[in-house]
């Protein structure tokens, strides 16, 4: 599968949170195949500098939009913009999220509801106005970013595994609904990767000591979707792993996760 990326030559990609990170990696790779591009993210000068230089090397055409996907408003304006501009999304990336480190009782609840809003809501709502289309049309793909958190409870950071745990069964439940429609739907489960993500959730270093790089996870994840598949675990640490979680009890590997994510100083 390693011309995956070209699936979606000449067709429309939308990739939420591409101004950093897998997004961006997945934004050059789709490029690189052809596709045009609509990216969206709050930072509007980072999308506009990827835009031009992503038209500028593979001749692609491409859109950004401003959103901040923390508004409930945000899916829906989303919508609207490829609509005005005559622009049918073939592929939908549901990349942004992000998350934030600490006990639960002393993390800011308007943080934690605002991740809610971004990994969950966003993703069902962005999903939901670009499948009916995909659906009519017989072919389309929607691909999910998640995580391997979205396999077991991660203390210090349970706020985030559940809303991935919640990403990850929505991928798998709605690929087998529009399977039949020619629709792909597939979540893509990353480990620790290199970008921004750490310093946002303000996580320490010893959970990302063993990292992929986003360019390494975002051609696992188009290759997955390509292949049909509705979930795809990058690194092969990262797929043992999450094997290895099915058979362990619960409540030990939950306990081994909080020794891992525990801060030095809590």
């Amino acid at each position: 599968m390693a011309d995956a990326h070209k699936l979606w030559a000449n067709k429309w990609a939308l990739i939420t949170g591409a101004s950093a990170g897998i997004g961006w990696a997945l934004a050059e790779q789709l490029a690189a195949g052809g596709a045009h591009l609509v990216l969206t993210a709050r930072r509007t000068d980072r999308l506009r500098k990827l835009a031009t230089d992503l038209s500028s090397r593979h001749g692609v055409k491409t859109e950004i939009f401003g959103a901040d996907l923390a508004r409930a408003e945000a899916p829906g304006e989303i919508q609207a913009f490829t609509t005005e501009k005559g622009i049918e999304v073939e592929l939908l990336v549901n990349n942004a999220g992000f998350g934030a480190f600490g006990y639960t009782h002393e993390l800011a609840v308007e943080r934690m509801l605002e991740m809610v809003q971004v990994n969950c809501s966003a993703v069902v709502h962005l999903t939901r106005l670009f499948l009916p289309a995909m659906v009519a049309r017989r072919h389309g793909g929607v691909l999910i970013v998640a995580s391997v958190a979205s396999f077991q409870a991660v203390p210090f950071i349970s706020a985030y595994a559940a809303t991935k745990a919640f990403d990850l069964l929505f991928a798998e439940g709605v690929a087998e609904e529009v399977r039949p429609f020619g629709v792909r739907v597939c979540a893509l489960c990353p480990g620790s990767t290199n970008t921004e993500f750490k310093d946002v959730a303000h996580q320490p270093d010893r959970a990302f000591r063993s990292a992929e790089t986003a360019e390494k996870v975002a051609r696992v994840g188009l290759e997955g979707l390509a292949a049909g598949k509705s979930c795809v675990i990058s690194g092969a640490k990262n797929r043992i792993m999450t094997q290895a979680e099915r058979i362990a009890p619960r409540r030990f590997v939950t306990k081994m996760a909080a020794k891992m994510m525990r801060s030095a100083e809590p």
